[in-house]
């Protein structure tokens, strides 16, 4: 073996050995690794490039200008507008409903769900759309994400198996008509039968051995921290006892008038929470709205106060006050006084909250109990909290501000957001249909990612917070495996060592080997580039035993997509890792497992559906 082989191994496996006794963060590892091999390739190693090439180090840094990594991007930004707009919950809901809150069916239910999306889009991709809803589900259920993740990556890479649309299938069918003599492409449907019956296999162990096989992870407590809906802050304060529907006269002394100029604030102490106009609900309306005849004020009070807008021209009543606010869209936000803050010892007023940071105070919570009138009289003390109202638009100020504590409440008893999430899943439709007329992904996806950013769906401080960037170093760093992979030649030889180990075993054994090779391989290299090395190597052998180079071929492919290993094998893999806090190991218990599982499928499929023997 050759010097530049042998850094190589020592380059990848101490780090990723440091990495298996958690000594080491996994994207720490795969950075130091890509910097080894740059500093090897200045030292003249040709482990990037040729020898004596130092230029060729930044090869080193590629990956992060692979597709994989724009289309990682683009997918968290479209997955969080379809978070933000509902649609992830409106899914959770029904698979939770389907589920009935059972581990083992949701296991079964999401790895079935990513597969069936793979069949038609990228693996990646079909993994990142289920996260968002995996989470939710979790934080509904109080089943650990450590449970469903795991199940979501090899869903999307068992339905992978089974589709021509996956990039590594369709690599090996061009391998097909390049290889000496020509050999026929495969067709459309040719990785059907096999791969369907891998994926089955593959999704009926991950449903009954998931349960116990699947680590017991406690999530990063900022992802799963148990928080309070915004029906449970309604419920917490007491909001309900508290509500009141005005509806406006046209004799009203307060119509054509302002909220300001009504004073109703003023002289009764009420907060008006929203008005309601025709079919326009405007919450938290500002001080320069009109009250116009006919509107309906929601008024949060004490009755006695609320009754003496009868004296002003209005209808009180509580005809539906008793369902919660925030069902129809409202925004409800918790802050707290920091400690030192500037603001203790000051009522609201004073504060001028309302004109500062845009949010309409309805309840205080002290020592105990709930204050919903006269809140902007209370001198504010260590240890209040504010229930309040307004568009999370204007969160930033009052995030920035050193005085208050923003606890923003779980999202998931909003309603969908209709046009938002009918937009998301269009620009998610429109890509995949792109991608199947020959758009690569990366483009589609980065063009459907800009779309929703220019519509304003998003802003670009929730873009950034939305990017897993652990995710992103980790890929672009272990690209430069890939490459030194095939530069020294280590892929080459191992190939050639397992040709001549299963060649004697006929063709059966030929393409069970070429499963082995390219799964093994794909633990490190990655599915598109093993596909590169092995396929050509393993058709070569298959035409030279006169074996079906077509079945070898489907083979060859399918073990692209058992990346079951290492959570370095795919990118889909790397994605669940800091939702989950997976560890290195976690994926190798139970994957070694499904691998063999996978494996029995695929002999079955090849001698019935291929007549391989």
């Amino acid at each position: 073996m050759i010097f530049a082989q042998l850094f190589l191994i020592l380059v990848v496996a101490i780090p990723l050995i440091a990495v298996s006794c958690n000594r080491l963060r996994i994207d720490l590892a795969a950075l130091l690794i890509a910097v080894s091999l740059g500093l090897g390739q200045v030292l003249g190693l040709g482990l990037l490039g040729p020898e004596h090439t130092p230029q060729d180090a930044i090869k080193a840094f590629s990956g992060l200008s692979e597709p994989a990594v724009l289309t990682l991007l683009s997918l968290f930004i479209i997955t969080q507008s379809l978070h933000k707009s509902g649609a992830t919950r409106w899914l959770a809901s029904r698979l939770i409903e389907l589920g009935a809150h059972s581990e083992r069916r949701l296991i079964m239910l999401y790895a079935a769900s990513t597969a069936l999306l793979s069949l038609f889009m990228n693996n990646l991709a079909a993994g990142a759309l289920l996260l968002p809803s995996a989470m939710e589900t979790c934080r509904r259920t109080g089943i650990k994400p450590s449970k469903l993740l795991i199940p979501v990556a090899y869903g999307s890479l068992l339905g992978g198996s089974a589709t021509y649309f996956t990039t590594a299938n369709i690599i090996v069918s061009n391998l097909l008509a390049s290889a000496h003599p020509p050999q026929a492409m495969l067709h459309i449907l040719d990785f059907t039968p096999t791969g369907s019956l891998i994926a089955l296999a593959g999704i009926a162990f991950l449903g009954l051995f998931g349960p116990r096989l699947l680590p017991e992870r406690l999530p990063p407590s900022e992802l799963m921290m148990a928080r309070y809906t915004a029906s449970d802050l309604e419920n917490y304060y007491q909001l309900g006892e508290r509500l009141w529907e005005a509806v406006v006269l046209p004799n009203s002394s307060v119509a054509n008038k302002s909220l300001a100029e009504s004073r109703i604030g003023e002289q009764l102490g009420l907060a008006v929470a929203g008005i309601w106009h025709g079919r326009q609900a405007i919450f938290s309306p500002l001080p320069e709205q009109v009250i116009q005849p006919g509107d309906i004020l929601l008024v949060v009070g004490r009755e006695e106060r609320v009754q003496q807008l009868t004296r002003m021209g209005m209808k009180i009543g509580r005809e539906n006050t008793n369902e919660h606010i925030s069902a129809r869209g409202v925004s409800l936000i918790e802050a707290l006084p920091a400690p030192h803050s500037s603001a203790l010892g000051h009522n609201l007023r004073e504060l001028e909250f309302r004109t500062q940071y845009g949010f309409t105070v309805l309840a205080l919570y002290r020592s105990g109990r709930s204050y919903r009138t006269d809140v902007g009289d209370f001198k504010l003390m260590l240890g209040d909290s504010l229930l309040m109202i307004g568009s999370r638009e204007k969160l930033k100020r009052l995030r920035n501000s050193p005085d208050f504590i923003v606890l923003e409440p779980d999202p998931g008893d909003q309603p969908v957001q209709r046009l938002p999430a009918v937009m998301s899943v269009g620009v998610i439709a429109a890509g995949i249909v792109a991608s199947i007329l020959g758009l690569p992904v990366h483009f589609s996806m980065l063009a459907g990612a800009l779309l929703l950013l220019l519509s304003g769906m998003l802003s670009m401080e929730e873009t950034y917070r939305a990017i897993d960037w652990q995710a992103i170093f980790l890929i672009a760093g272990m690209y430069s495996v890939s490459l030194a992979m095939v530069h020294t030649g280590l892929a080459q030889r191992i190939g050639e060592v397992v040709v001549t180990i299963v060649t004697p075993l006929g063709p059966l054994g030929l393409a069970a080997g070429a499963y082995l090779l390219t799964g093994l391989l794909t633990q490190v290299m990655g599915g598109q580039v093993t596909a590169l090395v092995t396929g050509p190597i393993m058709i070569s052998a298959a035409i030279s035993l006169h074996t079906n180079p077509q079945a070898v071929a489907v083979a060859t492919a399918i073990g692209c997509s058992a990346s079951f290993l290492t959570p370095l094998a795919h990118p889909v893999n790397v994605l669940m890792i800091a939702p989950a806090n997976y560890e290195f190991g976690d994926f190798f218990h139970i994957g070694w497992r499904l691998t063999i599982v996978c494996f029995i499928a695929l002999l079955i499929g090849l001698i019935v559906f291929w007549r391989l023997a």
